[in-house]
């Protein structure tokens, strides 16, 4: 399934909280705004114009699509110039460079490169050749760290117990691979995968097994060693096949149960978490009140019976997961809860549940046996603004069966660019106002589920559909004449409804703007 930009936000929302203090952040952000242009910039500013050439010139350069409105670009921007001039340093300088994303001018590049929230940085290496994301820290001294080691090799050579001291820390992950001799196919394809991850993972490798940390100098050559903080600590393969070995860093690099807490350090378990496409299942409790230990001893036990289905487990502190809250629409009164997502986005919900009910409760679902939960705002008793308001509980028969034609908003209540539509659809809904077969309407995209037929990325996302049910992405103009010139165009009567219906499915809605 793919990833949502909505997933992507909550994503970056919980990176900030989960990184630097947030007033140590206001206070950079602050300093930022206070520095104004007394001194250059060391982040390089690219537009659509200069890209192609900036990368084709730079070997190495981490670039950051930003919005000017976003208020997580506007408390990295210190810290990535402050890392920019330390980096400048660099022998070679390492080339730290922005482009806004939120400009009609960048937006293809935006396109290109899959832009999918702000900010995003990615690392452009060999001239464009091979793109990464980057993944590191969001703080001055945590980026310098972070791409100082990107720009050297993938895998690092361990020749003594010393450097094996100093490379593997036993709070991170770490992938060694095992040699008779630094050449082979197995050597090659270990390199090849350690190039590919190495933005997600550190790697080394050895001709001396017994430099490692419990290291063996009997252990059967080549092998592949992953030293992790959790779980069983050591896991290793002989699987030298670049496919297998990834398979096998991804399933051995996420703990059986992650734990979604305060503590910086579980930060990238809950990145990778949330990213994956599998089912999850998410146990929230108050880690401090309560019998959380009969919880953490249960649940844990859930996750190894049920290992071998595709499904992953969270554990979460009520304090630390406002931001999985909001996005699921549950509520603290219903503490200690389960709720499981699938492939499909559908959501399965158990509240107040016992340590005793776990078990039992995910069988259920297994079998099939559980009825979905849906997030969705109160269906509003009073409606009588120039934009209609709809709920996931009414949005079906507001926008499909309602017999009108519908312009539908998707839209987050932070969004700078849905502030700025907002009075516009109300004037193009008033000028609307007595045509009886149109109605404009929005729905707040993050207190209710979006239903699986609109496909939203982003925020405004809008959609138009008529009473026979087509259904187009609104992608036109967004001034208020533009917007009732297009329902005008495109819109259908009751009886131009009741005929397409009745006959072979007609051409898509065209814009004649």
């Amino acid at each position: 399934m793919a990833i949502s930009k909505a997933w992507i936000s909550l994503l970056l929302a919980l990176a900030v909280v989960l990184s630097a203090p947030a007033a140590k952040a206001e206070e950079a952000a602050a300093a930022a705004g206070e520095g104004g242009e007394a001194a250059a910039e060391a982040v390089l500013t690219l537009d659509a114009d200069g890209f192609d050439e900036a990368v084709a010139k730079h070997p190495f350069m981490v670039v950051e699509f930003y919005a000017p409105w976003c208020g997580h670009c506007k408390k990295l921007a210190p810290e990535y110039e402050k890392a920019a001039q330390e980096l400048s340093k660099h022998d070679p300088p390492i080339v730290l460079a922005k482009v806004d994303a939120n400009d009609e001018k960048n937006k293809p590049l935006a396109t290109k490169y899959e832009i999918q929230g702000f900010p995003t940085l990615k690392i452009f290496r060999n001239q464009g050749k091979n793109i990464q994301e980057y993944k590191g820290p969001r703080e001055a001294e945590g980026i310098v760290e972070y791409l100082k080691k990107q720009v050297g090799p993938a895998s690092k050579e361990i020749k003594s117990p010393e450097d094996a001291t100093n490379l593997i820390d036993d709070k991170k992950i770490y992938i060694v691979g095992i040699f008779s001799e630094l050449s082979g196919t197995e050597y090659t394809n270990f390199m090849e995968v350690a190039e590919k991850l190495r933005s997600d993972y550190d790697f080394g490798h050895t001709l001396h097994a017994n430099h490692l940390p419990r290291g063996d100098a009997a252990v059967e050559r080549p092998l592949v060693r992953l030293f992790k903080p959790f779980d069983e600590l050591v896991v290793d393969s002989k699987d030298f096949d670049v496919t297998a070995l990834e398979k096998f860093i991804d399933a051995s690099s996420t703990p059986k149960v992650v734990t979604f807490d305060k503590n910086p350090d579980n930060h990238p378990y809950l990145l990778k978490f949330f990213q994956s496409s599998a089912a999850k299942a998410m146990l929230f409790l108050n880690f401090s009140t309560g019998p959380f230990e009969s919880f953490k001893s249960v649940y844990y036990g859930a996750a190894e019976e049920f290992k071998d289905k595709e499904i992953k487990f969270l554990i979460g502190d009520l304090e630390a997961s406002q931001g999985a809250f909001q996005y699921f629409g549950l509520r603290e009164d219903q503490v200690p809860l389960i709720i499981i997502q699938d492939g499909d986005s559908k959501k399965f919900l158990k509240a107040h549940v016992e340590p005793d009910q776990i078990v039992s409760w995910l069988k259920q679902y297994f079998d099939g046996k559980l009825s979905p939960f849906r997030k969705s705002e109160p269906i509003p008793e009073v409606n009588d603004e120039p934009v209609k308001v709809v709920v996931a509980d009414n949005v079906h028969d507001f926008v499909f069966k309602s017999g009108k034609n519908v312009l539908v908003e998707f839209y987050a209540p932070w969004c700078g660019h849905c502030k700025k539509l907002a009075p516009i659809l109300d004037e193009a809904a008033t000028t609307l106002k007595s045509d009886k077969d149109v109605v404009i309407a929005k729905m707040d995209a993050t207190a209710n589920d979006v239903p699986s037929e609109f496909d939203v990325q982003g925020y405004p996302t809008l959609y138009f559909v008529t009473p026979s049910g087509k259904m187009v992405p609104y992608e036109s103009g967004r001034t208020a004449d533009e917007i009732v010139d297009f329902i005008k165009n495109n819109k259908e009567t009751a009886g131009q409804a009741k005929e397409k219906a009745e006959s072979a499915p007609a051409e898509p809605l065209k814009d004649e703007l």
